[in-house]
């Protein structure tokens, strides 16, 4: 687990029903997979969204759908009292991916209205494995990967939550200390803390027997699967089961009254929705967000082999940044409203700029400076400028601030040498040592026609002697362009 950050609560073996306590006094992120215990509803307290913040949300197009359909008493429900809303993430990756984005946007939307947000982590419901739109069964994960994919994004989540309270969130200091806008709380649950107690007997007996296999069987992520060649297996077809009960766990401990998913989880929220009413009879509601899409159409994921992480390992801050760079001019209107928390009258105004001058992408460039920042943070942007700034501008002073990793991240395919500089080194030796040039004549003629560049500077003599602050930076790293696109890096380990 990554280590926390000033004012970051960390809570491993406490219930999360003390988690929201504490969050509730002033304190905003908690991670727990200890078992609940029953608090009372979450309603009441602090006042909770307006009017305007929920019209607001629709207006960015953030909702997809809700379940019930045409549901006049959630917008109520929402704007009368601070509730509590979920949403699930399984760790079937050890990170999550730009496709989670819209619904944990959503979760702090609701967070920013004044509501409490439950991100749950699915570490017992991965190893039985979401068919929701999937053509086959996932490839099956051992408990020891699904723990370990937890812990993950785990951290994912919480760095997330914290980046957008430090750097994104702005309370309100107009009006009475008791009405002002307030942050709600944030917790970070892991369903196995659950599922350990519970044996499969009780649990079909308990919860299976509020379940209809017509009803089941009619989901459309299951006609979908069952018609296919592979079929579906008895555990992908129980998952709903497995969903729905996280809801009603969560409703009894929490009084959460809200689901929160992608436009693909409307069944599994379905399914969820009535076992509660079913076995409580109150109701509860679910919102669906939006699937992201690739600019040819296709759903952004794991599993269409065109994620977009959220580790820094995975995809870094550069890459992200630069996807969101090349966004086509038609579509980023549509991001700027769903991924970032600009008020749309500053949409607006950022999109009337950028129609006076497009070619200066300053609408894309304003909507990956946002989203980096939520998901990296401000050293992330800041290392995702440089990059771009030394990739595109040839800046030598941003190349010297750079350390190994974003050096790696940025020439990610790119050779990484160890070297002891030596006294006498001469440019023709270090482009030998990297193997960047042949040996004899023709690796001597590529220096000599230009055709090498060291940190953005031609150079021609190839028995120049290397030079401290030109050719070896202050930061002991060199790099090497051989033709356009070749790169070479080399770490001095004695400078």
């Amino acid at each position: 687990m990554a280590a926390p950050r000033a004012g970051m609560l960390l809570l491993p073996r406490v219930t999360a029903a003390a988690a929201l306590r504490a969050l509730r006094q002033g304190r905003r992120l908690a991670w727990t997979s200890a078992p609940l215990r029953r608090h009372g509803s979450s309603g009441g307290g602090s006042s909770g969204g307006s009017c305007r913040s929920f019209l607001d949300v629709h207006a960015r197009g953030l909702l997809h759908g809700v379940y019930p359909e045409a549901s006049l008493e959630l917008r109520a429900l929402l704007e009368s009292a601070r509730q509590c809303v979920y949403c699930g993430f399984d760790p079937t990756a050890d990170s999550l991916h730009v496709g989670h984005l819209l619904a944990l946007v959503l979760m702090l939307h609701c967070q920013r209205a004044g509501h409490d947000a439950v991100a749950l982590v699915g570490g017992a419901t991965a190893l039985v494995g979401d068919p929701s739109g999937r053509a086959g069964e996932r490839e099956p994960l051992s408990a020891e990967a699904v723990e370990r994919n937890a812990a993950r994004i785990g951290d994912s989540l919480r760095r997330v939550a914290s980046n957008h309270e430090a750097l994104l969130w702005r309370p309100d200091s107009q009006g009475p200390p008791g009405r002002r806008r307030q942050l709600g709380a944030f917790a970070v649950l892991n369903n196995a803390s659950w599922y350990g107690e519970r044996d499969v007997v009780g649990f079909l007996s308990t919860v299976g027997r509020h379940f209809r296999m017509g009803t089941m069987l009619s989901r459309h992520s299951v006609q979908s699967r069952l018609k296919s060649p592979e079929g579906m297996s008895l555990a992908e077809f129980s998952y709903q089961m497995f969903q729905a009960y996280d809801f009603l766990h969560l409703h009894r401990e929490l009084g959460c009254v809200v689901q929160l998913g992608g436009a693909d989880q409307l069944g599994n929220i379905m399914s969820g929705q009535e076992l509660i009413h079913k076995v409580t009879g109150k109701e509860v509601y679910g919102i669906t967000v939006p699937l992201m899409t690739s600019t040819t159409g296709d759903k952004l994921g794991k599993t269409a082999g065109n994620a977009l992480w959220l580790n820094r390992d995975r995809t870094s801050p550069f890459d992200l940044y630069q996807h969101f760079i090349r966004l086509p001019d038609a579509e980023v209107e549509r991001y700027l409203k769903l991924l970032t928390f600009l008020p749309l009258a500053e949409v607006s105004h950022v999109m009337e700029r950028h129609r006076e001058t497009p070619d200066k992408r300053g609408a894309q460039r304003r909507l990956a400076t946002e989203v980096v920042k939520l998901v990296h943070g401000q050293d992330g942007l800041e290392s995702a400028i440089r990059c771009t700034k030394v990739l595109y501008e040839g800046s030598t002073q941003d190349l010297e601030a750079m350390d190994d990793t974003e050096l790696r991240e940025l020439f990610r395919e790119s050779s990484f040498t160890e070297l002891v500089l030596e006294p006498g080194t001469s440019l023709h030796d270090m482009c030998l040592r990297v193997q960047a040039v042949p040996e004899g004549s023709h690796g001597l003629q590529m220096i000599e026609s230009g055709g090498v560049r060291v940190n953005h500077e031609r150079v021609t003599n190839p028995d120049q002697v290397l030079v401290l602050g030109q050719h070896v930076l202050r930061n002991g790293l060199s790099l090497l362009r051989i033709g356009k696109k070749n790169y070479y890096i080399v770490k001095w380990l004695n400078v």
